[in-house]
Formats: structure tokens, C-alpha cells, sequence
């Protein structure tokens, strides 16, 4: 994704701002003995007879719709707006409502993960098409601006505020999505704010200018852990699992449907503030009973068609219901005080809200422990600068330019951390890295001070010490951009600064290109168009616009790229390419598909605004493979 924070990112004044858009990628999947397919499966009419989703009666004679939400990495900090409701239409134009009711929701929460947010009964037959509602009215929504939270108001091509909008949403011909009766699919809305926006920081407030791109896909093209949320409905030992209604983003009532939650031994647990692991959990759950709340992550087993629990907290240990809690990264320490920033905040008598710093105490009875070894308790200096966290105490101050959070007879649940750099160098059981980020905070608003054994060994973000015993370097060299993932070391015991558990190379980072043409657009934005491939004409950038491709920390101008580069498609996964000029989206899964048609609609008349893409890059041969192409018309 794009970065506002990067020189080479500044947006541009209004006029000549690049117009990029939103996605919304919906995926299903059906039972053994039926599926999604293309728009040619006939759904027998006699399905479609008995079918009343208000109605409990004429439940079997339904298809179960599973709605969840994710979005993308971007700029914003916090991206809250409600949800005023999201329907389906099918081929014979009957209109359905998917959610039951309306959600204020924070779409920056779900970057790295999927939610579930209902489980609704569907008439059998084929949709074509939706509608999303989405009202900015009381909007809260902050981007990262040098470092600090900025609040941002959100506006279209013209400058002016949004307010209650609709968004039309379409699937493509040849993947509709079919729903048939007893059977269960799963629709995915991704909501991809990097690429829906640009973003002007000179204004006050920011102003974040959108074009929405809405399109749908029947099956995903990224897969995320998956969270559900609710309180217990039944508890099956035997079966191994529980079920809840599902009750999303940290509402206090309303039922949005029921879920299995499928559970392992290796499943942890947290119920009532006690740490558990496999059966041991499950029967702690049944105990607490019918009606105590849970929040479960884990995954989606798409070809068993079940959701399998790897983390489970409930009763009190679910952030908001009888503590309040903090969520985000440790940026400085002194002493028991922490620090947070990004923070959102779960009060008992309020829904999440953020707010950008929060300060947290701790002490010797602190709960801490890193999630997935619910059995290992860790003293306070386990908790160090850079840590992603879920806290959870008291709320002692409410003043919103100074929250302070007691958690000294409270949790800490430590998750691990994302960092982004380039490597210095490489050596036996270690990595040396210069750091751009943390999670996604750029790395000068750190503070390491105290976190060696002494001053002179305090973690240095220009040369970050990595531990990767038992981890495969072979690919990694100096220079390269990389992407780890793990804990930082104990307070005060640095070096190595931190223990990596993943690591992501150069190659295996996913690219973004961004091409913007003025706001005018180009009739010849290309040089070649064909099945083989689509080659941009360097002449044709707008000088203030982009033209590059990121990956990871790493900014590439395409001007800087010796004779261009070559965007070819994909063939070794799932793929999706769109055109859209005003309203009208044309959708393709073939790479040559789409190419012939681009070349058809930009007959030296229709001129492109801009063009976003996701894949691969080559460096060696100058190739982007994408796997996802976007290209914006001026209507």
C-alpha cells in the first residue's frame, strides 16, 4: 500500500490529486454438494418459493449468508463510519438486507484480519449485484501525519464533504454468486482505503479525497485470520466446539446470527482473567455458561467450511465488559509507565473509540503473558518498547489529552510485532536491520531509551538486532527490504533488540504500483497494450502525481527504472482486473481479456485517470506481475 509518511508519497493540490478507489472483494463457498459458479447455473424456481428470511419458520428452506468485513493497509489511523445497512439483489431484482442492523465501524481495525459480522438467512437463487449505505456524518477518522493523529474529513472529486452515500456494488458475469437451499456461503467486504483515497495533509483537516470503485468476487483474492465475536449460545464437548450470536464490533446487544466456533487442543484460552489450553478452556466456557461474552481468532478452513478457533477470550478477559482496555504499540517506557500510541480504546460504558496516546501503569501483579502460551506468566519487564498489546485495567483519567489506564492489578496480553526495514547485514543467528516502521507507525516516534542493560545498548532503530534462530536467511542480504514479525526482548535486556518468529524477504513482498495521470487524464497513457503484457508511456506521468511502486519501505520511481517496466498477469493464482469509466464496471479474470479490452476502450479519445495495482515486481526483468489491476477512466 501507498504511505502518506514517505517523501516521495506528499499528496498533490486538489486539481491534480491522483484519483485511486475502493475494492470490495466478495469470496463464497458452498458444501460438497453445491458451490458458486458462473452466471450460467440455473437456480431451480421451486427454491425460491418458501424462502422468508424474517421469517424463523422457513429457515431450512434458506441459504446462510456469513457477512464479514476486512480491509487493506493504508495511511488512516482510525476510519470510523457507520454501516447503515449492505443488501444483495437477485437476478429477478428482489432486494435483500445482509445486515441486521446498522454498525458504527472502524474499518482501519480490520487490516489485519477478517470479521464475521452476521450470519443471515438468504432465498436461494443468483445476486448480481448490491448496495452499500455508508453515512460520514459523524465520521471519526485520523491519518498519521509526521508521526502524530491527525483528524481527516473525507470528500469527493469536487471538494465536497460526504454525508449518507450509496454505493453500488457488482459482481461479475461469469462468477454471480448462487445461493442455494441448506447451504451456507461467505461474503467478504473489502474495504481497500489506500487505494480508495488520496490524501492532502496541507489541509486542516486533512482532507482525504475518494472516487469509490465498488466490484464483487465470489471467491478471496488474500486471506487474513478470521475473528468472531458474541455471547456463548451452547458449549459441545464431544464435538468440540461452541457456538455463539454473533455480536461484532464491541455492541452490547443485538443478534446478528449464530456461528460454530470450532476448537483444538492446541486452542488458548483466557476465561474470567485464567489462562487455559485445549479441553481444559472448552469446559471452562461451558462453565461460565449461556450468555458470556467471547472473541475468538483463528481461521477459515474453506473446503471443510468451518472456523477454527487458534486464541479464545471470554467472560472478563473480552476487552470492554466488565474492564476497560487498550489496544495498539508501546512507544516509550519509563519504568512501570508505558506508553501506547495508535490506541483504541474498549470502555464498559462506551463502544471503541480512538484516540491516539494513552498511558498505561503496570506492576508486579499485572497479569502479562504473550498470546498463544496462556501458561507462561512473565514479570513486568517482559513488556518493552515496540510491543503490540491488549491491556486491560481501569480507566483512571478521562480527559482526552491525557487517558491514563491503571492495569497494575490488570492484563497484558503481548501479540507479536510487525516491523519494516532494510537489512544491514547478516550474520550467524542474527539480522541487523535500519527500521522504517512498527506496525504501522513510522519508527521516529519510538523511543528506546531503556530498553539495554545499559545506555550504550539501548535498541537502536538504525541498527535493529534481530535474533532469527531457526529461521531460513538464505534469501535475505543486505540491502533488501524485509519485513519480520515477532516479540521485542525484555525491557532493560536488549541486545538482540528483538526475537523473530517470521521473516519476509524482497521477493516475497507484495507490490503496489500507482500510476496517476492528470486529473484531466491521458488518451496515450500506454505504449504497448497486448495479452503479452501493458507497457506505460514515462511521458505521459503527471510530474505531481504518482508513479511508483512500493514494497514494503522500499519506494521505486518508475522514472528511475531503465526502460520501463512491463505489467503482465498473474498465472499462478487467483485474479481480478477491472475497468471503470463513471458508474459502468467491467470486470475480467483473464489478463489478455482485460488487456483487449483496455486497448478497445482508450481509442485515442477516452482518456485514463489513474491506474492501481497489486502483484509482484521483477526487478531483474522489469516486470510487474499483477494479480490485481485497476484502471480509472475520466468519465
Amino acid at each position: 500500500m501507498f504511505l502518506a509518511d514517505l517523501t516521495q508519497w506528499r499528496p498533490r493540490p486538489l486539481e491534480t490529486a491522483l484519483r485511486l478507489f475502493v475494492l470490495i472483494f466478495f469470496s463464497a463457498f458452498l458444501s460438497a454438494c453445491g458451490g458458486s459458479g458462473s452466471s450460467s447455473t440455473v437456480v431451480p424456481e421451486q427454491e425460491t418459493a418458501s424462502c422468508n428470511p424474517n421469517d424463523a419458520s422457513t429457515a431450512d428452506e434458506c441459504g446462510v449468508l456469513y457477512l464479514a468485513l476486512t480491509d487493506a493497509d493504508g495511511d488512516f489511523l482510525s476510519y470510523v463510519v457507520d454501516v447503515v445497512s449492505l443488501s444483495l439483489e437477485r437476478d429477478d431484482g428482489t432486494t435483500i438486507e445482509t445486515l441486521p442492523n446498522a454498525a458504527r465501524i472502524d474499518f482501519a481495525d480490520y487490516v489485519e484480519l477478517t470479521e464475521f459480522v452476521s450470519a443471515v438467512n438468504v432465498p436461494p437463487g443468483t445476486y448480481v449485484s448490491g448496495t452499500i449505505r455508508l453515512d460520514y456524518s459523524m465520521a471519526e477518522i485520523f491519518v498519521d501525519s509526521n508521526g502524530e493523529a491527525a483528524e481527516a474529513v473525507v470528500v469527493d472529486d469536487s471538494g465536497t464533504s460526504l454525508d449518507q452515500v450509496d454505493l453500488r456494488i457488482r459482481l461479475p458475469e461469469r462468477d454471480r454468486l448462487i445461493m442455494r437451499r441448506g447451504l451456507a456461503s461467505l461474503l467478504v467486504v473489502d474495504f481497500d482505503l489506500a487505494a480508495s483515497h488520496t490524501l492532502d495533509l496541507t489541509t486542516t483537516p486533512v482532507t482525504a479525497i475518494t472516487e469509490p470503485f465498488i466490484v464483487a468476487d465470489i471467491e478471496p483474492v488474500d486471506e487474513k485470520d478470521i475473528r468472531v465475536r458474541g455471547p456463548l449460545v451452547s458449549v459441545s464437548i464431544p464435538d468440540s466446539l461452541y457456538t455463539i450470536e454473533l455480536r461484532p464490533f464491541h455492541h452490547r446487544d443485538g443478534e446478528n446470527g449464530r456461528v460454530d466456533v470450532h476448537v483444538t487442543a492446541e486452542t488458548d484460552y483466557e476465561v474470567d482473567g485464567i489462562a487455559y489450553l485445549g479441553e481444559e478452556g472448552l469446559r471452562a466456557l461451558d462453565t461460565a455458561g449461556r450468555g458470556t461474552p467471547t472473541r475468538a481468532l483463528g481461521t477459515l478452513n474453506v473446503a471443510e467450511r468451518r472456523f477454527t478457533a487458534t486464541e479464545v477470550l471470554a467472560g472478563s478477559s473480552v476487552p470492554g465488559f466488565d474492564s476497560d482496555a487498550v489496544k495498539g504499540h508501546v512507544i516509550a517506557r519509563s519504568g512501570e509507565e508505558l506508553t501506547i500510541r495508535g490506541a483504541t480504546l474498549v470502555l464498559r460504558d462506551r463502544e471503541a473509540f480512538f484516540n491516539d496516546n494513552v498511558t498505561v501503569t503496570i506492576g508486579p501483579e499485572t497479569a502479562i503473558f504473550k498470546s498463544g502460551h496462556p501458561d507462561e506468566l512473565l514479570d513486568s519487564s517482559a513488556v518493552s518498547v515496540g510491543q503490540r498489546v491488549l491491556i486491560s485495567g481501569e480507566l483512571t483519567s478521562n480527559d482526552p489529552g491525557n487517558l491514563v489506564l491503571d492495569a497494575t492489578e490488570g492484563r497484558v496480553r503481548m501479540y507479536p510485532t510487525r516491523l519494516g526495514g532494510f537489512v544491514n547485514q547478516v550474520v550467524p543467528g542474527q539480522i541487523d536491520i535500519d527500521l522504517s516502521a512498527i506496525g504501522r507507525r513510522r519508527i521516529g516516534i519510538f523511543d528506546f531509551t531503556g530498553t539495554g542493560a545499559s545506555a550504550e545498548t539501548d535498541a537502536n532503530p538504525e541498527d535493529y538486532e534481530v535474533a532469527t534462530d531457526g529461521l531460513n536467511v538464505d534469501t535475505i542480504f543486505a540491502g533488501s527490504p524485509i519485513r519480520a514479525s515477532g516479540f521485542p526482548n525484555a525491557f532493560g535486556f536488549a541486545p538482540p533488540d528483538f526475537t523473530g518468529r517470521t521473516l519476509v524477504d524482497f521477493d516475497q513482498l507484495r507490490a503496489a504500483l500507482g500510476i496517476g495521470w492528470t486529473s484531466q487524464g491521458s488518451t496515450a497513457p500506454f505504449l504497448m497494450i497486448g495479452r503479452d503484457g501493458i507497457v506505460p508511456d514515462p511521458a505521459a506521468y503527471a510530474d505531481d502525481a504518482r508513479h511508483a511502486i512500493k514494497i514494503g519501505p522500499r519506494v521505486i520511481d518508475l522514472n528511475d527504472i531503465d526502460g520501463g517496466i512491463t505489467i503482465v498477469g498473474a498465472d499462478q493464482r487467483r485474479t481480478l482486473y477491472g475497468i471503470r469509466d463513471g458508474d459502468a464496471i467491467e470486470l475480467y479474470r483473464d489478463f489478455g481479456d482485460f488487456a483487449e479490452a483496455l486497448a478497445e476502450t482508450l481509442d485515442g479519445e477516452t482518456a485514463a485517470r489513474s491506474m492501481f495495482a497489486y502483484g509482484a515486481f521483477n526487478v531483474d526483468s522489469s516486470e510487474f506481475v499483477a494479480h490485481t489491476v485497476w484502471v480509472n477512466l475520466v468519465p
